[in-house]
C-alpha cells in the first residue's frame, strides 16, 4: 500500500506582510481575522477544504504565483466578480468562459476563482 495519500493538506502563499495578509484575506473570505500567528510568521487561514497558510518566511518579490497554484471555488461566477470588484481587487482577467477569472493579492500573487 502507498504511504502517500492522493490529497493536498496545504498550499503555502509567499507574503511580505503577515498580520496584513492576514487581514486582507480574512476580509476576503469573510473570515474572523482573530487567529494566531504562528512562530511570528505563518497564518493558517480556517478553510473548508485544503487549507491555506500565509508566510511571510518565503515572500521574496521574486516568489510570488505569477500563475494561479490553485483557485478559490464560487457558485456564482458574476457575484465573485462583482465582488472582487467592489473590494477593488486587482482584477487582471475579464470572465473567461463563464467560468473563471484571475486576480492577484496585495504581494502580487495571481490566484483564480472559479465557478464550480
Amino acid at each position: 500500500m502507498n504511504p502517500i495519500l492522493n490529497q493536498i493538506g496545504t498550499v503555502f502563499i509567499p507574503v511580505s506582510h503577515i498580520e496584513k495578509a492576514r487581514d486582507w484575506y480574512c476580509d476576503l473570505l469573510g473570515l474572523p481575522a482573530d487567529g494566531e500567528i504562528l512562530f511570528g510568521h505563518l497564518y493558517v487561514l480556517p478553510m473548508n477544504g485544503t487549507g491555506i497558510v500565509l508566510d511571510s518566511r518565503i515572500y521574496a518579490e521574486d516568489h510570488v504565483y505569477r500563475v494561479p497554484a490553485f483557485h478559490l471555488n464560487t457558485n456564482d461566477i458574476e457575484k465573485a466578480y462583482e465582488f472582487m470588484k467592489s473590494k477593488q481587487v486587482n482584477i487582471t482577467s475579464q470572465i473567461e468562459h463563464s467560468q473563471w477569472f484571475h486576480f492577484k493579492d496585495p504581494d502580487g500573487n495571481q490566484l483564480m476563482i472559479c465557478q464550480c
